[in-house]
Formats: C-alpha cells, sequence, structure tokens
C-alpha cells in the first residue's frame, strides 16, 4: 500500500506541476497558438463570406434603394417646381389679360356713359331752349299786356285829375298826350 500511496502522491505532484503551469491564461500559452490562428483565420473567413454573400449585398440593396428613392423625389420636386413656376405666369398673364380686358370695359363703358350724357345734354339744351322760347314769348305778351294797361291806367288816371283840377277835356286829347308821353 505504501506503493500505491506513493504512486497516488506522485500523480497528484505532477498534476499539480501541470495545474501551476496552465495556472495563467490559456489564450497566452505558446503551445496553443498555432490552433488558436487556424481559428482565428477560419472565424475570419467565414464571417467574411458571410457578410459579402447576405449582409453586404441587403445593404447595399437598400442603400440603391434609397438613393433611387431621393432621386426620383428630387426628380418629382424639380417637375413641380417647374409646374409651379408656369402655373404662375399662366396666373400673371390671365391677371395682365383681365387687367387690360377690365380696362378696356372700363373705357367702353365711359364712352357709353359720355355718349349717352352728351344725349340727355342735348335733349336737355333742346328742352331748355324751348322753355326759354316760351318764357320769352310769355314775358314779351306780358310787356306788351302791361304797357297797355300801363297806357291804360294812365289815360284813365290823367282823365281823372284832370277832372280833379276842374277842367274839361275829350278822352281823345288826354289819349294823344299819354301815348306821346309813353314813346318817349
Amino acid at each position: 500500500m505504501a506503493t500505491e500511496t506513493h504512486d497516488a502522491a506522485g500523480h497528484a505532484a505532477e498534476a499539480a506541476g501541470h495545474a501551476a503551469e496552465s495556472a495563467g491564461m490559456p489564450q497566452l500559452d505558446f503551445s496553443t497558438w498555432g490552433n488558436q490562428i487556424f481559428w482565428l483565420i477560419i472565424t475570419l473567413v467565414v464571417m467574411y463570406l458571410i457578410l459579402s454573400r447576405v449582409a453586404l449585398p441587403r445593404l447595399g440593396a437598400v442603400l440603391a434603394d434609397r438613393a433611387g428613392t431621393i432621386a426620383n423625389d428630387i426628380a418629382q420636386a424639380e417637375e413641380l417646381k417647374q409646374k409651379a413656376q408656369e402655373a404662375e405666369a399662366a396666373y400673371d398673364k390671365a391677371l395682365a389679360d383681365a387687367r387690360s380686358e377690365a380696362a378696356k370695359i372700363v373705357e367702353a363703358t365711359r364712352a357709353e356713359i359720355k355718349a349717352d350724357l352728351d344725349v340727355a345734354i342735348a335733349a336737355a339744351d333742346t328742352q331748355i331752349a324751348a322753355k326759354v322760347t316760351e318764357g320769352e314769348a310769355a314775358i314779351a305778351e306780358i310787356r306788351s299786356g302791361a304797357l297797355e294797361a300801363a297806357e291804360t291806367v294812365a289815360k284813365d288816371t290823367a282823365a281823372e285829375i284832370v277832372a280833379a283840377l276842374g277842367f274839361s277835356t275829350d278822352g281823345a286829347e288826354v289819349d294823344a298826350v299819354v301815348t306821346d308821353r309813353m314813346k318817349g
């Protein structure tokens, strides 16, 4: 048994020696570097293949779609901007045409109103001239009637005054004197 204990103790010391040797980080153990470099290269190649065959084409497609969408949006914006400028030019032209047409309408209306006013003024002038002629005729008639009435009153008054003074005269003599005085 003593040999067995000694053998067991030897194995334990040998295991402790190996444990003391590998007590550090296994990545820093130079005996496994070749194996680690091999797996590093395999892992990098697999990752490169996965990225280059799967992930990067998908990212490229997404970026290309975005670039296409952006280019289309910019083209549509330019198109809409051009249409807006054309619409603004058409609006400005229509506005200028409308103003020109309105000026023509105003001028035509002005001319029409002036013609109507001229006709109305001419008709009013004709009516006024007719009224003036009628008025002058009436005034002339009144004047002649007044002169006759004044002459009659003057003759009657003169005959009365002469009679009041106690003189006697015939009516023809008083008429002749009053008529002569009225003439000037």
